[in-house]
């Protein structure tokens, strides 16, 4: 076969479910009749290390080695051949291909055990809220960690599962450290990988191939399959795109860099591919190109043409997970916790809702770039249609929507369509914590089938918040949080320490916020990262606003985006990292709470100014909130059962309707007069046939040109509630 483009994913990058850069692009090539091919060479570069030649391969290679082991190395190389023996069950238990193994991988006695299992008798507690298939891929995970261990001791100082040689892709101001790294001979992990390399083009004989590197540990690896590109196939075109040359190299001018790839594309590909490839096929002219590096007379050029329009994104097609492995990628547990393992466990159809971020203003964000600054939604009728043909395509049900923040107008009427098509999908995405996320908008994003939500609280103090831009205050995220929690969707937040002018008394106040939401269990997973200042946020942008001092000051000739900078406190940050983590990875177990929060930290830190009972507090208080006229009303239910009663009292006759409703897990019965009563059955009717959804204004209107009273006050009547609190949202 003749293929246009080879579309390649370096490794490392997920071992459970593929990154969707080459399928969002293979999906937009599609609809101009290129033939593509896609591969992500991580995974095949995993299945062959981790295999039973593999291993074989592995141990005899260490064996040979003139180095000194430590302990638990020597054990596994003592244990080679039950290593050896165990391998290829245990990968594919981990496809879902094998599940009756969780039998033998829960006895004692099947997989060979080192260091990582050290951590099992800590965790036994844990095991008890996990499945029995659960516990065994956690064990099984332990096992790849520990062979992972012995290949960073042993062979490869830089392998890592989603990440490789990251340290040389990281704040790579200068290209010298990598360019002198690509000098050596190829590393143990560097020769499987140019094995498969070397398959893929055997099998596709592409007219160019085009590297999508998403992160700092995939550039390694895609500049040493560039160099084998270059050296043996010195006719092939190669480009590199994705999210590390988009945020980090948008000011390159080595010109050593093109020793290994033609071309270097910034932002959205889908305009500069096309033009790269008509360019290929000589039907346009260098000066055609778009946001693509080049070199040029022995300098770096960057090529833009302004003529050549950007595809919206709802031009761009839907995503093709054709050529992916999909049965073969390995789901992995690493971490006890049921909102964590969304990101190693399972396989997800990646979707977005909206190109870009509807908010755009959080100062720590590169919010001057295309991919954040350009919003663009899609309509829900669109995104739904999209996810019926993945589901057609790929026989998968779960989508991570992978949005910079959904949009909560859209998120409902997402939730609608897929309702109304009736459609059984598992969902789940990143959100701002704002108060639109009512308790019933989040009990409708769970009957579509939303299960989870991630979002930033950063820092859990309002003045930090505000200095953010973040649009948000720390009450409203624990409203929301509760509002998401008890509608059944899990919560993570991504948390932040070190933001500029952050004091100790912030940063422990911080995390006393965050203690309090996880004790009263409406957050249930988190992560600390450590303030980063880069050079297209407004942070970057303008360092002296926000009492920082700027030591990159000088422009490096190959990645720039990760700034040096120093708080003009004096404040050093970091020593907080091991407390706040340890901290959080007990409060994501359940436990640790009683603890007075300086017991986490080896030096002394300020009492926390919070009072012990402020969040709960918070909830209490919140505000009783008014229906707008503009709202949607969703009913859940089936249809009601209606019988007629007579009472009397006082000689008046009194005539009650009996209303009967079911729900998948409840029972529901109400009484109302008469006339409320067959209105209600006629309107749930009217709702179950009518396509659209019903504003909260018609409703009204409905009732009371029926009733001839006034809706408001059956609405909030204790009937009217019951029926809120199961089978009536109105969002």
């Amino acid at each position: 076969m003749k293929t246009d483009l080879l579309l390649i994913t370096p490794p490392f990058t997920q071992l459970n479910t593929p990154y969707p850069g080459t399928v969002y692009l293979k999906g937009f090539l599609n609809t101009l009749s290129y033939s593509t091919f896609q591969a992500d060479l991580g995974l095949d570069v995993i299945l062959q290390l981790f295999s039973r030649k593999g291993l074989i391969d592995l141990f005899e290679f260490i064996q040979n080695q003139e180095i000194e082991l430590g302990d638990n190395s020597k054990r596994m190389v003592m244990l080679s051949d039950e290593y050896i023996a165990t391998i290829d069950p245990v990968i594919r238990f981990l496809q879902g291909k094998n599940s009756t193994l969780a039998d033998s991988i829960i006895q004692d006695g099947y997989l060979p055990e080192a260091s990582r299992f050290a951590e099992v008798e800590d965790l036994e507690w844990a095991f008890g809220s996990m499945s029995f298939q659960d516990k065994a891929k956690h064990l099984a995970t332990l096992y790849l960690e520990d062979l992972s261990d012995l290949i960073i001791e042993a062979v490869d100082e830089n392998f890592g599962f989603s990440r490789y040689a990251e340290r040389l892709g990281r704040s790579a101001n200068s290209f010298d450290e990598l360019y002198q790294e690509l000098q050596k001979d190829p590393t143990y992990i560097d020769k499987i990988t140019l094995s498969e390399l070397e398959k893929l083009i055997q099998k596709t004989n592409p007219k160019m191939i085009g590297f999508s590197v998403p992160f700092p540990g995939n550039l390694y690896s895609a500049f040493r399959c560039a160099q084998y590109i270059k050296t043996n196939y010195p006719e092939i075109v190669v480009d590199m795109g994705g999210g590390f040359p988009n945020t980090e190299l948008r000011s390159l001018s080595d010109p050593r860099v093109f020793e290994f790839f033609d071309f270097i594309t910034l932002d959205d590909g889908e305009a500069p591919t096309e033009q790269l490839i008509k360019y290929i096929n000589q039907e346009v002219e260098i000066s055609d190109l778009k946001r693509t590096f080049t070199l040029q007379n022995h300098q770096v050029s960057y090529i833009n043409n302004q003529t050549i329009r950007d595809y919206k994104f709802s031009e761009v097609g839907t995503p093709d997970y054709t050529d992916i492995k999909l049965d073969q990628y390995i789901s992995v547990i690493e971490v006890v916790n049921p909102m964590h393992r969304l990101w190693s466990d399972g396989r997800w159809n990646k979707l977005t809702m909206a190109h870009g971020c509807y908010w755009g203003k959080c100062t720590f964000c590169d919010i001057s770039l295309d991919y954040i600054k350009i919003y663009e939604p899609i309509a829900a009728k669109q995104i739904v249609d999209r996810m019926e043909e993945l589901i057609e395509t790929t026989q998968n049900t779960g989508f991570h929507f992978v949005d910079e923040a959904a949009p909560p107008a859209l998120m409902r009427e997402v939730a609608l369509e897929i309702l109304r098509r009736k459609l059984t999908v598992t969902w789940w995405t990143n959100i701002r914590f704002e108060k639109s996320f009512t308790y019933d908008l989040c009990r409708l994003l769970k009957a579509s089938g939303c299960i989870a939500v991630s979002g930033g609280l950063e820092v859990a103090s309002d003045r930090l918040l505000k200095l953010i831009d973040k649009g948000v205050t720390v009450e409203q995220v624990a409203v929301v949080n509760r509002n998401f929690t008890e509608a059944g969707i899990m919560v993570h937040a991504y948390l932040m320490y070190g933001f500029p002018t952050q004091t100790k008394q912030e940063t422990i106040d911080s995390l006393e916020m965050v203690r309090q939401m996880f004790e009263l269990g409406i957050l249930q997973s988190g992560f600390w990262h450590q303030f980063a200042m880069t050079a297209h946020s407004p942070v970057g942008l303008n360092p002296e606003k926000y009492q920082v001092i700027n030591h990159s000051t000088e422009l490096g000739t190959f990645a720039n985006n990760d700034m040096i900078h120093e708080e003009k406190s004096g404040l050093i940050h970091e020593q907080f990292s091991y407390g706040l983590k340890k901290s959080l990875f007990n409060y994501m177990h359940g436990v640790g709470f009683e603890l007075s929060l300086n017991e986490w930290f080896d030096f002394k830190v300020p009492r926390t100014s919070i009072q012990p009972n402020y969040i709960e507090t918070v909830l209490n208080n919140e505000t009783f909130l008014t229906h707008k006229p503009t709202q949607k009303v969703v009913w859940l239910g089936g249809k009601p059962q209606i019988e007629f009663v007579t009472k009397t009292k006082k000689g008046k006759i009194f005539e009650n309707a009996v209303l009967q409703f079911h729900t998948k897990q409840d029972y529901l019965e109400i009484i109302v007069d008469k006339e409320i009563g067959e209105w209600l059955v006629d309107f749930v009717q009217y709702l179950k046939e009518n396509p659209k959804a019903v504003s909260y204004q018609q409703m009204k209107q409905s009732f009371e040109e029926k009733i001839q009273t006034d809706f408001e006050i059956f609405i909030y009547s204790k009937q009217a509630e019951k029926l809120k609190e199961t089978v009536l949202l109105i969002v």
